[in-house]
């Protein structure tokens, strides 16, 4: 008994801290935790959020499911960590040109129709990213009607969404 005692102890203190696979400074993992922060804004992940978010962020990409998984993983955590956006934000600022920045804009949009209702949380926090992100006022709303309208398009949105 008192062996595996000193086996325990001595597998605790020589465990490694966990391995990141993103640094902090990878676009894929302040795009990823952006999307995660809107989808968790309401205060409510529903299976539909997390499937368009793992879909979205796999063909953005490029990824496989385990490194999808992975990065939706840290995304969270990052998120939990930051005490605001600026965080995720200033590395887009410095990595995106405009096309890029709008394009994050249309996929936070994705994220928030994921679950066919546009909350007023989710809506807030685009609007701030795409103010770090300089990103106009009517072009995140065309992106916003542009999402809305391909999903519509597709049946995906509920009769209940907000157009604001």
């Amino acid at each position: 008994m008192l062996e595996k005692l000193r086996n325990f102890i001595a597998g605790v203190n020589s465990a490694e801290p966990p391995r990141h696979h993103f640094d902090a400074d990878d676009r894929r993992l302040a795009e990823a935790a952006l999307m995660f922060h809107v989808i968790a804004a309401d205060g409510v992940v529903e299976d539909v959020e997390s499937e368009r978010l793992r879909a979205v962020l796999a063909s953005r990409y490029d990824l496989d499911e385990q490194e999808t998984a992975q990065l939706i993983d840290e995304a969270r955590d990052a998120d939990a960590e930051a005490i605001d956006l600026y965080r995720f934000t200033s590395v887009l600022k410095r990595q995106l040109d405009d096309d890029e920045r709008a394009s994050l804009v249309e996929g936070l949009w994705e994220m928030v129709y994921a679950d066919g209702v546009v909350h007023e949380l989710e809506d807030n926090v685009v609007w701030r990213v795409a103010e770090l992100l300089s990103v106009s006022g009517r072009l995140r709303m065309e992106m916003k009607q542009r999402v809305r309208q391909r999903l519509q398009d597709d049946g995906e949105t509920q009769t209940g969404a907000e157009d604001g």
